[in-house]
C-alpha cells in the first residue's frame, strides 16, 4: 500500500487559524515553544536534505507542526493580500512554496507514527488530526484564494502556460472546487466542523486498531504449535515460557499454513477474525459506523448522493458504478474458481481418518498440502533461498540496474529512525544522483500493519529536491543470529513497494503538487504492482535465489514448480480481495438518511449482495481492521487495487510482446509512465504508453481465469 506524505492538497491541517485576506490570527492561546533548540528550526544539512533522526525528539513535533501551519496561512494571507493580478508565479507558484517547514514536519512525522510511534506521538496526533483537517479546509475553503485561482483557470488561453503549469493550475481548480470552494460561507463552517470529525475520527481508528492488533497476539503452548520450524518457535518465545504469535493485519494469518492442530488453527483465525469487536476500549464497530456516516453527510453537503461519489472525481474509475462494474465482471471467475478450490480441499480432508467440514481457518494449511500434492512444492523448500538481504539488493537492486540502469551503495552515515533501517544512495547510469532509499521491513509492536511506501522528502524542480523516499514492511524478525526467510509473498510485498519507490525516483517534475506518486488511487498502484512480476521472473531469481547456507542457486526444479503454480489458489486470493473492495464501497455509498446499528450485519449483507459471503473465503479485511479504508486513506479507494492490476497486467503483456526485461523497455516505461507524475490525465498517458485503453483480457489471462 502507498501512503502520501502530509503535502499542500493531500493533509487534513489546523482549526487555529482564519481564512480571510487579513492576516491570519490563532485562535488558540496556548504557547508554542518554537526556537533554535528545535531539531526543525533550521533546514537539515544532511545529504538530500532527509532528515536528521539522531537529533529528532517527541517534544520537537508539536511546535515545529504549529509554526509550519502558521508560516503557510502567513504565506496565504500574503498571497491574497497582492493588489496584483494574479498570476502563475504570484499565485500558485507561491502557493507551491508555502508549505516548505510543514512538509519538511509533517512527513517525518507522519513516517514515525506509522513506522515506530510511542504514546508521546499518539498524543500529538490525535491532538491535532482536527487541526491539520482545519488547516486544510483554511486553504481550500479561502474564497479569496479561489477567486485568484478562478481567475487564472478562466483566462488559461492567454497565460502562455506550458504543459504541466497547464495542469497544475486545472489541478489546483479541481481540487478547489471538490473540497468546497463553491459551497456558501455558511456551508463551508458545516464543512469545517465535518472535516474536524472524520479526522478525529479516523485517527480515534487508527489507534484503537493497533492496540487491538498489538493486544491480540495469541499465546500458545509449544506442542500446540506442531509444525512451525525451531527457528520460528525460537522467535516468538517469551520469557514465561509460552510462545505468542502477534497478529497481520490481514483476515489470513501466516502461519496458518503451517500449523497441523486444528483447534491451533482456529484459535489464532478467530482471534484475529475478532480482534477489534471484544467490546473493550478497543473495539471500532461504533467508530466506523459514526465515520462512514460523517462521510456520507459530507458527500450531501457537497451535493453528492454518496461519499464514493465525490471521491472518485479525478480518478480513472470517476464514478462508483465504474469502479464496482469491473469488480462485479472479476467476480464470476473469482467466485467459480474459489468454489472448485474449496471442493479440492474439502475431497482431500474427506480422506483423513477424522474428517470435518472446511473452515477459512483450515484452508491456508490444507492449500498447502494441495500444493505439495499437485505441484510438489512446499513453501517451506523455497524459504531457504528468500534471504532478505539477498532479496533486495540481488534481486530488488538487480532488476532496477537491467531496466533501469540504477545503482545503489549503503550509507552507514546517515541516521535512522530505528536500528533495524537501512540506507541506500541511488544512482543513474551515468552517475548522476537520484535520491535516497530508505528499508524499514521488520514487525514490531510500535508499527502498524501492512507495508507502504512514502517520502521524507519530496522531489521537484521549483524547490530543488531530489527524493527521500522509504519502504515499510513487517516481516517476522528472526532469533538474534538467524537469516531472516522469506515467505513468497513477502518477496512480492518488497518487489512492489519497490515499486512505488521506483515511481518517486523517476519523478521529473517542476511542482511538488504534480510530482511522482501525487496521483490518483487507481494509478498509484499500478507501477508498484507491475514490479511484482519481476520478482520470479526468471534472471533476476537466479541472481538473488540462493540457498542462504550453501550459497547454490535455487535449482530449476523447484523454479518449474513455482511457475506451474504460479496461478494456485487464485480463485481464493482474487475473490478475498474482491469482498474486501465491495465491502468498502458499500460502506460509502450509503445515504445519510442510511441507518447503520450493527456494523458486522451491514458487513454480512453487503457480502451477501454480491454473491462474496462464502464461509470458507472472507474477505481480506473485515470492516473492523480495514485500516486502508478507515485510517489508510483508501476510502472508496480499495477497488483501486484492481483497476491498477488491470493497468499493470495490461503493460506486463506489452511488455513481453516487446522482448521483455530489457533495458530499453525500461526506459520507455521511465520516460512514459514512471517519471510524469499527474503532469498530465492519467488515462491519456496511459493511453498514450501502450496504445490503447486497458481492458481485464490480460488480467484474466496471466491469473489463469482464460486461455
Amino acid at each position: 500500500m502507498k501512503v502520501k506524505n502530509a503535502i499542500i492538497g493531500v493533509v487534513a491541517g489546523a482549526s487555529l487559524f482564519s481564512i480571510s485576506c487579513n492576516k491570519t490570527k490563532s485562535d488558540t492561546t496556548e504557547t508554542v515553544d518554537w526556537n533554535e533548540n528545535n531539531a526543525f528550526f533550521s533546514e537539515s544539512t544532511l545529504p538530500y536534505f532527509t532528515a536528521d533522526f539522531d537529533k529528532i525528539k517527541n517534544k520537537d513535533f508539536k511546535p515545529a507542526l504549529l509554526e509550519g501551519m502558521r508560516r503557510q496561512m502567513e504565506e496565504i494571507d500574503k498571497i491574497c493580500a497582492n493588489t496584483e493580478e494574479p498570476t502563475f508565479a504570484n499565485t500558485l507558484e507561491a502557493l507551491e512554496r508555502s508549505s516548505d517547514l510543514f512538509d519538511r514536519v509533517s512527513s517525518v512525522f507522519f513516517l514515525l507514527t506509522g513506522a515506530h510511534t510511542n504514546d508521546e506521538l499518539k498524543a500529538v496526533n490525535a491532538e491535532l488530526a482536527p487541526k491539520f483537517a482545519s488547516h486544510n479546509d483554511g486553504i481550500y475553503l479561502n474564497d479569496a484564494l479561489f477567486q485568484r485561482i478562478k481567475k487564472l483557470h478562466d483566462n488559461q488561453a492567454s497565460l502562455n502556460l506550458n504543459d504541466e503549469q497547464a495542469r497544475l493550475l486545472n489541478v489546483y481548480y479541481e481540487n478547489f472546487e471538490k473540497a468546497g470552494a463553491n459551497l456558501s460561507a455558511e456551508d463551508k463552517e458545516k464543512l469545517k466542523q465535518l472535516n474536524q470529525d472524520i479526522a478525529t475520527l479516523n485517527n480515534d481508528f487508527g489507534d484503537k486498531l493497533l492496540a487491538a492488533t498489538k493486544e491480540g497476539g495469541v499465546k500458545f503452548t509449544k506442542e500446540e504449535l506442531a509444525g512451525l520450524s525451531d527457528e520460528e518457535l525460537e522467535s516468538i518465545k517469551q520469557a514465561d515460557g509460552s510462545y505468542l504469535i502477534p497478529l497481520n493485519n490481514t483476515t489470513q494469518q501466516p502461519d496458518l499454513d503451517k500449523l497441523t492442530n486444528q483447534e491451533s488453527r482456529k484459535k489464532l483465525f478467530e482471534q484475529a477474525w475478532i480482534r477489534a469487536e471484544k467490546g473493550d476500549a478497543n473495539d471500532t464497530r461504533a467508530t466506523i459506523i459514526t465515520l462512514a456516516k460523517k462521510r456520507a453527510e459530507k458527500a450531501k453537503l457537497m451535493g453528492f448522493a454518496n461519499y464514493a461519489e465525490w471521491s472518485l472525481q479525478g480518478t480513472m474509475a470517476n464514478t462508483p458504478a465504474n469502479a464496482i462494474q469491473i469488480l462485479k465482471d472479476l467476480s464470476p471467475y473469482a467466485i467459480s474458481r474459489a468454489k472448485e478450490e474449496a471442493k479440492d480441499i474439502q475431497d482431500l480432508i474427506n480422506k483423513e481418518a477424522d474428517p470435518f467440514t472446511l473452515t477459512a481457518a483450515d484452508w491456508n494449511y490444507y492449500a498447502e498440502k494441495i500444493r505439495e500434492d499437485k505441484f510438489a512444492l512446499n513453501q517451506n523448500e523455497l524459504k531457504p533461498y528468500f534471504e532478505m538481504n539477498a532479496v533486495l539488493e540481488d534481486g530488488v537492486f538487480y532488476m532496477a540496474k537491467q531496466l533501469y540502469g540504477l545503482t545503489f551503495k549503503e550509507r552507514k552515515d546517515i541516521p535512522v529512525w530505528q536500528e533495524d533501517v537501512k540506507v541506500y544512495e541511488v544512482f543513474n547510469e551515468d552517475g548522476s544522483q537520484v535520491g535516497l532509499f530508505y528499508t524499514d521491513y521488520y514487525q514490531r509492536d510500535s508499527k502498524r500493519g501492512g507495508a507502504w511506501m512514502s517520502n521524507i522528502v519530496g522531489q521537484s524542480k521549483l524547490l530543488n529536491r531530489l527524493p527521500v523516499i522509504y519502504n515499510v514492511g513487517n516481516f517476522p524478525k528472526p532469533a538474534a543470529g538467524q537469516p531472516t526467510l522469506l515467505s513468497q509473498d513477502n518477496v512480492i510485498t518488497m518487489f512492489h513497494e519497490f515499486g512505488h519507490a521506483v515511481h518517486g525516483f523517476f519523478a521529473n517534475q517542476t511542482y511538488p503538487t504534480l510530482s511522482g506518486t501525487n496521483v490518483s488511487r487507481d494509478f498509484v498502484e499500478f507501477p508498484s504492482q507491475f514490479h511484482e512480476h519481476f520478482a520470479f521472473e526468471p534472471s533476476v531469481l537466479k541472481n538473488y535465489a540462493k540457498h542462504y547456507k550453501t550459497g547454490e542457486v535455487i535449482p530449476q526444479a523447484l523454479v518449474d514448480k513455482m511457475k506451474n503454480a504460479a496461478t494456485f489458489n487464485k480463485g481464493y486470493s482474487m475473490t478475498e480481495l474482491l469482498g474486501a473492495s465491495l465491502l468498502d464501497m458499500e460502506w460509502h455509498t450509503i445515504g445519510v438518511d442510511t441507518e447503520i446499528t450493527d456494523a458486522i450485519a451491514f458487513e454480512q449483507a453487503a457480502l451477501k449482495k454480491y454473491g462474496l459471503d462464502l464461509a470458507t473465503v472472507p474477505p481480506r479485511y473485515r470492516s473492523t481492521y480495514f485500516n486502508h479504508i478507515f485510517a489508510g486513506g483508501y476510502a472508496a479507494g480499495y477497488y483501486s487495487y484492481k483497476w491498477s492490476e488491470m493497468l499493470d497486467f495490461d503493460a506486463y503483456a506489452w511488455l513481453e510482446q516487446n522482448g521483455g526485461m530489457t533495458r530499453a523497455n525500461g526506459q520507455i516505461l521511465r520516460d512514459k509512465v514512471f517519471s510524469k507524475g499527474n503532469s498530465e490525465p492519467l488515462d491519456k498517458l496511459y493511453k498514450d504508453f501502450r496504445g490503447k485503453n486497458p481492458s481485464i483480457d490480460a488480467l484474466l489471462h496471466y491469473s489463469g481465469f482464460t486461455k
